[in-house]
This record gives C-alpha cells, sequence and structure tokens, in this order.
C-alpha cells in the first residue's frame, strides 16, 4: 500500500527518511549490538543520542547558554499544571492570552494552584483571531503572562509577540516550534509536545531560562520540579528514549533542509498554496482572519454540514487523511508541518478544485 497523505493535527507525519534511517536501526542501533528501545538510558549510546538531540536542538534555535533543554513527559498537558506549580512564586497570579481550547485547558490548571486572569480572549469568535493587546493589559502583580503561539485546533497564530510590560513570557508551542525563527531570549519558558512537529508523541521539549528554575515550593513533588530535571540532565528518571531518538533524527533531518529559515520559505509557500485557493473558492472558505492565519494549521469550510461530511469522505478514498476539522469548528482541517511534503498540498488543491467543479 502506498502511503497516504497524512493531513492529522496530532501525532502528525514525520519525514519519510527519519522513518527509514529509524527502520533501517531498529534492531540494531549503530555498534550497540540492540535496539534503541531495549537501550539503557544511562549507556554511552544513549547518553549521545540525548546529548547529541539537545546540541543540535540549541544549534537550530540558537539557544542563549543561559537556559536549559528538558526532554520530559506527560505531553503539554502536563505543562499545564508544572508551569503554574514553578513559576507562580511571588503574586500566585498569571495574566492569560485565551485563544482556544489549549489557553482554557491551561487557564484551568493555572486556577488550581493560584488565580488565572484572562487580559483578552477570542472566544466571542470562536477563535478565529488573535485579540488586539496593549501593554497596559500586563499588569505587574502577576508572576508571568501565558501564551498559545499557534492554535492547532483554530489555525490562529502569533504574527508578532506582544508585548508584556516585561513580565515573564511562557509559551506553548507544541504546534510551531522549529517552523519558524524566534528569539528565545524574548521567553522566559517555551514549551511544546513532539508530537505535531519535532517527533514521535511521548516526549515534551521545555527551554527553560536559568533564572526560573528553583522557585518551586518545598513541597512540590519531586518529577513535578524543573530543578530536579534541570540538575539530572532529563534523567532523574527513565525518560522517553526512543521517543528522544526520533526526535534527534528529525533534528538531523532539519539541518540537512537547510535549518528553519529554510524550512519556514518552504511553509510559506505550502500555506499561500491553500489560501489563495480558498480565497478565490466559491466552495470553499477559510474561518481565519487573514492576518492571524496559522501556517501549520489550516481550517476550512464550505458551509453545508452535509457537504463538508462527502468531501471529508471522498477525500479519504482519494488518499488525504485525517482532514475533518475539530468538532468546535466543524469542517475541514489541513495540518501542513514541517515534515509535510509540499507535492501533498498542491495534491490536495487539485483535488479540491475538481470536487468544487463536480459539486
Amino acid at each position: 500500500m502506498e502511503r497516504v497523505y497524512n493531513f492529522a493535527a496530532g501525532p502528525a507525519c514525520l519525514p519519510e527518511e527519519v522513518l527509514r534511517r529509524a527502520a533501517s536501526e531498529l534492531v540494531c542501533y549503530g555498534n550497540s549490538g540492540m535496539s534503541v528501545m531495549e537501550m539503557s538510558h544511562r549507556s554511552h549510546d544513549f547518553e549521545e543520542i540525548i546529548d547529541k538531540a539537545e546540541s543540535d536542538l540549541r544549534e537550530l534555535m540558537n539557544i542563549p547558554d543561559n537556559y536549559k533543554v528538558l526532554f520530559l513527559q506527560g505531553g503539554a498537558s502536563l505543562q499545564f499544571a508544572m508551569v503554574p506549580i514553578n513559576l507562580m512564586a511571588k503574586f500566585s497570579r498569571v495574566h492569560f492570552i485565551n485563544t482556544g481550547m489549549w489557553s482554557k485547558r491551561a487557564i484551568s490548571e493555572a486556577n488550581k494552584i493560584g488565580e488565572a486572569n484572562v487580559v483578552a480572549s477570542s472566544e466571542d469568535k470562536t477563535f478565529s483571531y488573535i485579540p488586539k493587546l496593549k501593554k497596559e493589559m500586563f499588569t505587574k502583580d502577576a508572576d508571568y503572562v501565558h501564551m498559545v503561539s499557534n492554535n492547532t485546533i483554530y489555525g490562529t497564530r502569533y504574527t508578532k509577540i506582544p508585548d508584556v510590560n516585561g513580565l515573564p513570557l511562557v509559551s506553548d508551542m507544541s504546534s510551531c516550534i522549529l517552523s519558524e525563527a524566534v528569539n528565545v531570549s524574548d521567553y522566559a519558558l517555551i514549551f511544546a509536545g513532539a508530537q505535531k512537529n519535532m517527533g514521535p508523541s511521548g516526549v515534551t521539549t521545555v527551554i527553560i531560562r536559568e533564572d526560573m528554575i528553583g522557585k518551586e515550593p518545598d513541597n512540590t513533588p519531586t518529577l513535578l520540579s524543573y530543578k530536579t530535571h534541570a540538575q539530572h540532565g532529563s534523567m532523574y528518571n527513565t525518560p522517553p528514549t526512543y521517543a528522544i531518538y526520533i526526535l534527534g533524527l528529525v533534528l538531523e533531518w532539519l539541518k540537512g533542509k537547510g535549518g528553519i529559515s529554510a524550512i519556514n520559505k518552504i511553509n510559506q509557500e505550502k500555506a499561500k498554496m491553500l489560501y489563495d485557493f480558498l480565497d478565490e473558492s466559491k466552495l470553499f472558505k477559510g474561518t481565519v482572519r487573514k492576518e492571524d492565519r496559522s501556517l501549520m494549521n489550516i481550517p476550512f469550510i464550505t458551509g453545508n454540514a452535509d457537504i463538508d461530511k462527502q468531501f471529508i469522505e471522498e477525500a479519504k478514498k482519494n488518499g488525504f487523511v485525517n482532514i475533518k476539522g475539530h468538532r468546535s469548528v466543524g469542517g475541514m482541517r489541513a495540518s501542513i508541518y514541517n515534515a509535510f511534503p509540499p507535492e501533498g498540498v498542491k495534491a490536495l488543491v487539485d483535488f479540491m478544485k475538481k470536487f468544487e467543479a463536480n459539486a
């Protein structure tokens, strides 16, 4: 069977080159005589794997020396709790920008630790835009500001970093990390579940400025403390070894493609191809305000639920899978992360043109 075009929001498609490399090393990695899945996380072979993954990530993102890189478990969802547990140190208050489901879940977790203050929200229009923000919204009586850089479900993204009045800025970059250049120094903490744009599910990357570590209460459970993981090089307990190995292969692949600036150019071209069609189509239309459109997740609708259903069914028959939109938006969603090939976007647009002509 031929591979399909997988538009899943996560776990998402991986580079085929990475899959083939992993397949060739599945039974025996290098000269170890065993699979990475069987390997001790304390072994020299795995230490080389995790150290290289960190080194390549630092190189790709130009991460400053005063930031720690942690490879954790629990997904971005655990970070919704870990961040306030560790960072709500002085005011027990955090400012949130509510731009979707993942913001709302983070707000819910933060409210269990302290006070989550929502300074702006786009919920009034089904999160189809990024709210306009002013520096004055971010009062100094908060420990940090939480944002979601790219909203997977709703297809919005920040095109510029908000002025948060000098407060530490925390960003959930799960669905956009490595897709475009960011200045890590603008953030106190960045976290991202790997399963969208970095690798398979099972590992979560945290990039944290060193001065943000060690603020947690003394009664914080050991594994919920960033200090624990920073002091032990992400290996206080057994890390998700195979997921980190695949993540490392993805980083190697990205370096081979020319790095983040090169992949961003491709991402821009892929997104433009689909958005240009949506803007011209008489049947399909995008759901997001143009200036806030994501490069990674593109939701669209026909305005007729029956036609949407028909399109999804026919798309699957033609090799375009996982294109159904989230229930809160409806319609369709094409997630076109770094690993998604440009020819897949072109094939989708061609299919949509034929579907529209026959509708």
